[in-house]
């Protein structure tokens, strides 16, 4: 196995692990210095200013994950279409310095609607495969909570399909920049009971739009404190996404895929519904990429 440096690139926030023969982190760094934060033609420069030390060795592998592959990022590798595993991953490699240096490339789906409409991730791939390895398992239902949360299914080691629903960022649009907001106060404690009640109410017959308005109608007739009104329509569009799900889950654990701040609502919600699951935090980038390399 060839010394192996792991970096995850993402939108905001830039990390790297240099992993051993049997991907343990020896090390590892974390910067602000997330795409976003890189002046167009600057990557390789950011790059070798914060890891050129640890790509002394001249046969040392380097795999990029998330969004540095992107059309704003180091260079574009184009999406890997699903169904996809390891082995379609590396053919679809981008290598910035042959053998040496690569983007991982992210992947795409396309829906069995009419317009076959496209969805797509980059860095989560790595995070999956890696959750996998840990779990030692090779088909899953895989929950990625976060701003735009992703359900995965993964069969015999392959990325089946995906979907993305705008969870994390339609909580923040309501609560921040809609009528809604006028009756929340988003510096209460989250409150359990609150969450759990919004998760019953989303799974009732009817709309979700009809449902949201409850948040402030709720606050107007003194129903429900300001304080508990957040956790309510947090409940809300969880269990809206998992009212659309939850019949994929199976009979198997969901793995959860996040820190324990994301991963709490999902996991209590799941539970509510009697859907057992288990949560990998980080450490499945490390995994993932590690794996990955495995096959290169």
């Amino acid at each position: 196995m060839r010394p192996l440096i792991a970096i995850d690139w993402g939108t905001t926030s830039l990390r790297g692990a240099r992993l051993g023969s049997n991907g343990e982190v020896l090390a590892s760094r974390e910067f602000a210095r997330g795409i976003l934060s890189v002046a167009p033609g600057q990557f390789e420069a950011v790059f070798h200013e914060l890891f050129h030390d640890w790509m002394q060795n001249p046969d040392t592998l380097c795999l990029i994950s998330g969004m540095a592959g992107s059309r704003q990022g180091w260079q574009e590798a184009p999406y890997c279409p699903c169904p996809a595993g390891f082995t379609e991953l590396v053919k679809h490699l981008l290598w910035i310095q042959p053998a040496r240096i690569a983007l991982v490339p992210g992947m795409s789906c396309m829906a069995t609607d009419p317009l076959k409409t496209p969805d797509v991730m980059r860095g989560e791939e790595i995070q999956i495969f890696g959750a996998l390895q840990l779990a030692q398992r090779d088909t899953a239902t895989l929950v990625l909570p976060g701003t735009h949360s992703k359900w995965v299914q993964v069969q015999a080691g392959r990325i089946l399909n995906f979907k993305t629903f705008m969870t994390g960022e339609l909580f923040a649009l309501l609560s921040q920049h809609s009528i809604l907001g006028k009756t929340l106060d988003l510096k209460g404690a989250f409150d359990e009971a609150a969450f759990l009640q919004g998760i019953d109410q989303s799974q009732q017959p009817g709309s979700v739009l009809h449902h949201l308005f409850a948040v402030r109608t709720l606050g107007l007739f003194e129903r429900m404190s300001s304080t508990a009104l957040p956790s309510y329509l947090s409940g809300l569009l969880i269990g809206e996404e998992l009212r659309t799900q939850a019949q994929l889950t199976g009979s198997n654990p969901v793995i959860l895929i996040g820190s324990e701040a994301l991963t709490l609502r999902y996991t209590l919600a799941l539970q509510h519904l009697g859907i057992s699951s288990q949560c990998r935090g980080s450490e499945a980038t490390w995994a993932g990429l590690f794996a990955l390399a495995c096959n290169c």
